[in-house]
């Protein structure tokens, strides 16, 4: 699958710190050094139905920044995203509305692309769909199954006869690799609820625990499904994203990222059944975005109550603008979109290009070193927008550098 156009990102003078970044499973900051110079990098991409509201384009902007400061840095760059394009809430809306469900999802991930690319997110290297990956997360899953951590649930409404649905074994999972809350950092009761809210089936008749994720979905009726040897059927949603992982970037990965309603069961069940697969940590750290939220509530597909990206942009607002609107809150805090947003992020681009026009006495060196360890401080993007505001109050010494610089490490070009 085809991602987006690159856009140009500007060689600065130097190099930049090594980011710094909150590990989910430590709750501490760790640094997100490369190994051998090149940085690899995971995040969880989207179910192509109603793409792209701004709680998508904030946790993708999020990891856009972590790339930047990674570039920065000297380094280069292997990213892996999947499209999860055969999933529930897909086939639901595509029954809704009387559209076949690979039609609805190459028009929403086009959309999805035309977000991205006038965001100015830097596309992943390998931009994946679970449809063109079904032989072999079918293949693990069958491994799963003859290593003993994946049994089998019978599926009385299963289209064919006999057919049973695969489920991974927790228990029999565990190891020094992986235990259950080694990722999201979860206690029982708290992944018990989560499990419900977030896609689980904890009261399955069959399953050995509550917890236990789904491997392998056996067809059911009007349902697309594939042969395999586990059986006609398609993939549960963890093991999708730990096999592509695996197989595009390899175990040990420098970061997974995505939302943090991605903690668990997803983020948790990726590794676990990567753990299983390879023996190895599927990643080693875990950073997860804040939610935003609109009118009140957590901005979500399921309520409807969803600013997209697209309707923004159709209404002439420009990307710069709904850029900084987002970079002015913390990556991991949860924040709700205010109506003020947008004319304040705007007033901030016409700032911004008004003080660039002068020189003034401010050392654009200094602005940048300021600038590299705000963002390389967990990404600190609201620190970083005051370290511009304060120094074009001022004027700079070589605006063209300034240009650069929020081009290179905000993603922002003034004119």
């Amino acid at each position: 699958m085809r991602a987006w156009n690159a856009p140009v990102v500007p060689a600065l003078p130097g190099r930049g710190p090594v980011p710094r970044i909150h590990d989910t499973p430590t709750g501490g900051l760790v640094d997100l050094a490369a190994d051998e110079g090149v940085a690899r990098l995971y995040v969880c991409g989207i179910t192509p139905y109603d793409a792209t509201h701004l709680g998508h384009a904030s946790t993708y902007l999020a990891f856009d920044t972590v790339q930047r400061l990674w570039l920065d840095a000297g380094y280069s760059i292997d990213y892996a995203q999947n499209v999860t394009d055969v999933d529930d809430p897909l086939l639901e809306r595509a029954a809704a509305t009387g559209v076949d469900w690979r039609e609805l999802a190459e028009e929403q991930v086009e959309l999805f692309r035309g977000d991205m690319a006038a965001l100015r997110i830097l596309p992943p290297s390998h931009y994946v769909g679970v449809t063109e990956t079904i032989a072999p997360i079918a293949e693990a899953v069958a491994r799963l199954e003859r290593d003993g951590v994946a049994y089998r649930v019978p599926a009385s409404d299963a289209a064919a006869p006999g057919a049973a649905d695969l489920y991974y074994d927790v228990a029999a999972a565990e190891s020094a690799v992986w235990h259950l809350g080694s990722e999201s950092a979860l206690d029982r009761e708290a992944m018990e609820s989560l499990f419900t809210q977030r896609g689980g089936d904890p009261g399955r008749a069959g399953k050995r625990d509550p917890l236990d994720p789904l491997l392998w979905r056996a067809e059911r009726a009007g349902e697309p499904a594939w042969d395999a040897s586990v059986g006609r059927g398609r993939p549960g949603w963890h093991i999708e994203c730990s096999v592509i992982a695996l197989d595009r970037l390899g175990p040990e990965f420098t970061l997974q990222g995505g939302g943090s309603d991605l903690a668990f069961p997803h983020h948790e069940f990726s590794a676990a059944h990567a753990a299983s697969l390879s023996g190895r940590p599927l990643a080693s750290a875990y950073a997860h975005a804040g939610m935003v939220a609109y009118q009140g509530e957590k901005m979500s597909k399921s309520l409807g109550n969803l600013v997209l990206v697209s309707r923004l942009r159709g209404e002439g607002v420009g990307p710069r603008a709904v850029r900084l609107a987002l970079l002015a809150h913390h990556y991991r805090s949860d924040w709700e979109w205010l109506p003020d947003d947008l004319p304040a992020a705007q007033a901030r681009v016409n700032r911004w290009e008004e003080s660039l026009t002068a020189s003034g006495p401010r050392s654009s060196l200094e602005v940048l070193a300021q600038l590299r360890a705000a963002l390389a401080d967990d990404l600190d993007t609201p620190a970083a927008l005051a370290v511009v505001d304060a120094a074009l109050t001022d004027g700079v010494d070589d605006p063209a550098l300034l240009r650069d610089t929020l081009d290179a490490l905000l993603g922002v070009r003034p004119a």
